[in-house]
């Protein structure tokens, strides 16, 4: 099997860098995004894109699918593939960009009145948009569904469909194994038997790593990310459900006596006390309180950190003091994972 992906992938090369059709140089990149396997053609897909773009692809300003009134075209209903396309990568707008979000709301508003008029796999894709947009979805659930997908695709390449299926195949029984592993070292632990209150989350917590990295080569930091955030994810029960107030605060106190140089994890710890003392007394924190704690006790910068560890050349020292920085994007991502979280729990 190993054989024949090496075969494919070398097939699937020579047809990146001698395509030079601007639509069928596209098609196929999307394609093997889609399918899972662009890991495999970084450098081929960086190069592809570079001689499109160049060569025929002129900027275009989105206002020009506008009407004489400022809104979108109606003629572009009338392109449901558009429509996906423009819906998905609208989504990649950064804040001030409104014709971004105006561009959102527009395909949402025309791909839910056709949906159900769409046949498959077309159909099957603006479904799972629709719930999901295709940058917040789960990389390896996506590869999964769109493989049945593009089996139906009367363009498919057989190609980059074959190598698809194999490397799914081939990454699917790598990541039975790191789980495999990973459970008996959480059995060995035997943390069940030992604290009551901890909840076996073990498969649901390597299948988040998946969600940050699924590729062969980080395997390592995979597992290693996966121990961090189990837990972590023990220490946030034993402060939000299990500890009393004295326990917690002497738990506090036996970590900070280690942690004297670990600014973050003993601010996390903090933290953490800060939200049972809240809770002991019955206090209700502002909004601005609340987004200040949980910035830390959604544990985010520490697991940014502990998903470098293993990922070799990147996980500089350099990268860990850019983390602990706790720069904007850091913040925003921390807060939003809190309020997420958060809002699930009250759902």
């Amino acid at each position: 099997m190993e054989q024949k992906v090496k075969e494919l992938k070398a097939e699937s090369k020579k047809k990146l860098r001698s395509t030079t059709d601007l639509h069928e140089g596209m098609s196929l990149i999307d394609a093997i995004q889609h399918l899972g396997i662009d890991y495999h053609f970084e450098e081929e897909i960086d190069e592809a894109l570079d001689r499109l773009y160049n060569s025929e692809l002129e900027c275009f300003d989105l206002h020009e699918f506008k009407d004489d009134k400022g809104n979108f075209a109606e003629t572009l209903r009338n392109d449901p593939r558009g429509l996906l396309s423009l819906y998905n990568a609208a989504y990649l707008g950064t804040r001030g960009e409104n014709i971004l979000e105006e561009a959102i709301s527009f395909a949402r508003i025309h791909l839910e009145s056709i949906a159900n008029n769409l046949k498959p796999p077309l159909a099957n894709q603006v479904s799972r948009a629709l719930v999901t947009p295709l940058s917040r979805s789960v990389k390896r659930l996506e590869t999964r569904y769109y493989i049945s997908d593009y089996e139906m695709e009367d363009e498919r390449d057989d190609t980059i469909f074959e190598l698809a299926k194999l490397d799914f195949n081939l990454l699917q029984s790598l990541h039975c194994e790191e789980l495999k592993s990973i459970s008996l070292w959480w059995k060995d632990l035997e943390l069940e038997d030992k604290l009551c209150y901890a909840r076996d989350r073990i498969v649901e917590l390597y299948f988040w790593m998946l969600g940050v990295y699924f590729e062969p080569h980080y395997s390592r930091a995979r597992m290693i990310a996966t121990k961090v955030v189990s837990l972590a994810s023990i220490l946030d029960d034993t402060y939000d459900v299990y500890g009393t107030l004295e326990e917690c605060r002497l738990l506090t106190d036996a970590i900070q006596r280690p942690s004297k140089n670990s600014r973050m994890n003993l601010h996390r710890k903090i933290t953490y006390l800060k939200e049972t003392e809240w809770y002991a007394h019955d206090y209700v924190p502002t909004f601005e309180e609340r987004l200040q704690t949980s910035m830390v006790s959604s544990t985010y910068p520490a697991l940014i950190c502990a998903s470098f560890v293993g990922m070799d050349n990147i996980a500089t020292r350099e990268a860990f003091e850019w983390v602990t920085s706790m720069p904007e994007v850091v913040k925003d991502s921390a807060i939003l994972s809190r309020l997420m979280n958060d809002i699930t729990s009250f759902e």
